[in-house]
């Protein structure tokens, strides 16, 4: 027979210890850690979002070139017509530094400098041959004496019906260019020998076609003129235009 003392741990029965409570186990372990098969599933979704992306993209880029191609083959749009009509001179003076008896003006002496000074008046006439409208952009011209820049001549962008004409005005205005050495030379002697100063007019005037409120993919002409102008009697004696190298 046992007696008290003989019990273990002075006599005390030992209890069973209770099992650990989860909720104070999550407590201590803090975040739990991503399982392998939730990190896959993110990746997963985010290849998924990456698929759909391009999809679009691919979907928009061909709704652009088909509505472009629509665009070519029922339209069949055309380039512009724009060509200059008219050329008023208001006044053209060279001045030279020196004279054309001026020793300066032979073959062995150094060329001189001159002043040109010029105020013109250009009238231009734009063509649309499209079915639709068009929008013409803001283009500069160049205006050169044997391939020096002089000034610029300025359009303004505006809109054209279809089938259309329009006259269209600019104005180039040259305050005491700086003509130097050889072309200086040929200036004067242009002026004061020969009567005659060759300019040349060259840019490019891009339009867009117009489609229900939409600009479409713009056209574009190259316009070069040629232009000879008498200084003694301050008129217009040729003018030559093209478009595109063609003649008008």
């Amino acid at each position: 027979m046992t007696t008290p003392n003989n019990l273990p741990n002075g006599g005390r029965h030992q209890r069973p210890h209770p099992p650990p409570d989860p909720r104070r186990q999550r407590h201590y372990l803090g975040t739990p850690m991503a399982t392998p098969s939730s990190s896959s599933s993110s990746a997963a979704s985010f290849k998924g979002c990456c698929c759909c992306l391009f999809l679009l993209l691919t979907f928009l880029a061909l709704l652009a070139v088909a509505v472009a191609l629509v665009v070519v083959l029922v339209l069949k749009p055309k380039k512009p017509q724009f060509d200059l009509q008219q050329v008023a001179v208001q006044y053209l003076l060279v001045a030279p530094t020196a004279s054309p008896s001026d020793p300066s003006f032979s073959a062995g002496g150094s060329p001189p400098a001159a002043y040109l000074s010029l105020n013109i008046s250009l009238l231009f006439i734009a063509d649309n041959p499209n079915k639709v409208g068009i929008r013409y952009e803001a283009a500069a011209l160049d205006v050169m004496y044997r391939g020096v820049p002089l000034g610029v001549a300025t359009v303004p962008g505006f809109e054209q019906p279809a089938h259309s004409s329009r006259l269209v005005q600019t104005r180039v205005a040259v305050d005491r260019f700086n003509v130097l050495q050889a072309d200086a030379l040929n200036l004067v002697r242009d002026a004061a020998i020969n009567d005659r100063v060759d300019l040349r007019l060259t840019g490019d005037v891009a339009a867009k076609i117009l489609l229900l409120g939409i600009s479409t993919p713009r056209v574009q002409a190259s316009v070069d003129c040629a232009i000879v102008i008498s200084p003694r009697k301050q008129s217009l004696t040729y003018k030559q235009c093209g478009v595109d190298g063609l003649n008008l």
